[in-house]
């Protein structure tokens, strides 16, 4: 009777100890989703969701000029991490329309990070689409609604001046580093 007990109880423990979730990884970037942020995260959920680290909020001077509030993420630390863009300014459930990220831990499922390069980006996703600008060129993947800054400098002399000239990846030097990663929901 003692085994049967003891059988069961060992049993018991091990359906109950497989059963438990696993904790979300709070630096994962997906397509609709970063860590516990999510496309219908609002801004007043960000104190909550980011408990252990600070969260800033810039108000600016003038609410009438209907300029997008910027929303920073610090770890405890200092170390800045996140810049959030909501859709509104000064609205409390206003959702977060972009996310900026400034930590290498951020990465998506295909490791790419701030750290990245543009060969990095080229091999994990498919380009969308490459924007001149005027001292930067950006990438759009839409596979994980991600754009990727870099910056002119990275760029061959012929490619850096020429706002107009339409640019291929294959004119992307592969080692030219990322200057900025948003997510844009």
């Amino acid at each position: 009777m003692k085994n049967i007990l003891f059988a069961l109880l060992i049993c018991t423990l091990l359906i109950t100890s497989c059963a438990k979730e696993s904790k979300p990884n709070p630096f994962l970037i997906e397509k609709n989703h970063v860590g516990l942020l999510t496309d219908s995260t609002q801004v007043k959920d960000l104190d909550v969701i980011f408990a252990n680290d600070s969260v800033v909020r810039y108000i600016a001077g003038d609410e009438f000029a209907g300029v997008v509030n910027s929303i920073e993420i610090f770890e405890k630390s200092g170390k800045k991490l996140l810049d959030l863009s909501p859709r509104e300014a000064l609205d409390s459930t206003s959702v977060i329309s972009s996310v900026r990220f400034l930590d290498e831990r951020y990465k998506t499922e295909k490791n790419i990070s701030v750290l990245s390069t543009f060969n990095d980006i080229k091999e994990a996703y498919k380009i969308s689409k490459i924007d001149n600008l005027i001292n930067s060129i950006l990438v759009s993947v839409n596979e994980i609604n991600a754009s990727f800054t870099i910056d002119k400098k990275e760029l061959p002399s012929s490619l850096q001046f020429d706002m107009n000239m339409t640019i291929d990846p294959i004119q992307i030097p592969d080692n030219a580093k990322i200057k900025y990663f948003m997510v844009h929901w």
